[in-house]
C-alpha cells in the first residue's frame, strides 16, 4: 500500500474514535465484512471460491471491474473466480441474459469489459433483446449464434440459478464479493470505518479485506 494512503487511512481511523479498532488490514465481521449464518456450498476444490455479484448497469460495478480483474489475475493460484449477474427487475433481465450468453459461448473474458464500456461510456442501454443483439453483432459476435444461445433453455436455467444465489447470499447491494460461501464484503462495506474515503480508496480497502478473507478461508480448510 502506498505510504500516503497508509497515512490517510490512519488519520481517518483516528478520527473515527478511540473505540474503532477494525481496519482493512485487520477486518472484523460485522464491520468490514459480514458472515453468513449458513455457509453456501462451493465447488472450488482446494482453492477458495470468490464470487462477484454485479449488474452491468451499475456504475460502481463498472468502476470496480478493472481493479477486481487485476486482483483476480494476481490470485489465480489461490482462488476460483465466478460472477453472478443480478436480475432483480424485468428491465435488467436483458443485461443478465447478455452476461450468461457471453459466458455460455466461452467469450466472456473477451467481451465482459466491453459491455461496461458500451453502457457507461457509449451510453447504450441494453433495455431489450434487440438492443443486445445489435450490440453483439456490432462487437463482432455472430448474431445468429448469439441470439440462439441467448434464447436457449440453458440460459434460462442459468438465470434461475443466479437468482437463487442472490437470495441465498442475501445480496441487497452491489458490487458484492462472496468468499468461500461464507463471507461477504464490498468496497462500501470495507471502507465503512473510514470517513470520506473516495471510491478508489474503498476499492483498495475491499481488496485488502478480500486478501484477509481468502487467507482465513484457506486456513479453515486445513
Amino acid at each position: 500500500m502506498p505510504t500516503l494512503f497508509k497515512i490517510m487511512l490512519a488519520l481517518a481511523l483516528c478520527g473515527a474514535g478511540a473505540s474503532a479498532t477494525a481496519s482493512p488490514e485487520q477486518p472484523s465481521s460485522g464491520v468490514e465484512y459480514a458472515t453468513l449464518a449458513a455457509t453456501q456450498n462451493t465447488d472450488a476444490g482446494q482453492k477458495i471460491e470468490v464470487t462477484e455479484f454485479f449488474a452491468y448497469y451499475c456504475p460502481h460495478c463498472a468502476s470496480f471491474e478493472p481493479v477486481l480483474a487485476e486482483w483476480v489475475k494476481k490470485n489465480s493460484d489461490k482462488i476460483v473466480f465466478k460472477r453472478v449477474h443480478l436480475g432483480h427487475t424485468p428491465a435488467v433481465v436483458p443485461q443478465q441474459r447478455l452476461y450468461y450468453t457471453l459466458e455460455s459461448m466461452g467469450i466472456a473474458p473477451q467481451y465482459h469489459a466491453k459491455v461496461f464500456t458500451a453502457m457507461h461510456e457509449q451510453h447504450q442501454r441494453f433495455g431489450n433483446d434487440e438492443q443486445v443483439f445489435d450490440w453483439a453483432a456490432g462487437a463482432g459476435i455472430d448474431r445468429a449464434a448469439f441470439t440462439n444461445a441467448y434464447r436457449s433453455f440453458g440460459i434460462q436455467a442459468k438465470l434461475g440459478r443466479a437468482n437463487g444465489m442472490v437470495a441465498a447470499y442475501k445480496v441487497q447491494d452491489w458490487p458484492k464479493i462472496a468468499i468461500a460461501g461464507r463471507y461477504l464484503t464490498s468496497p462500501t462495506q470495507a471502507g465503512s470505518a473510514v470517513t470520506e474515503a473516495s471510491e478508489a480508496q474503498q476499492q483498495q480497502m475491499a481488496l485488502q479485506v478480500m486478501d484477509h478473507l481468502v487467507a482465513k478461508a484457506a486456513a479453515e480448510k486445513k
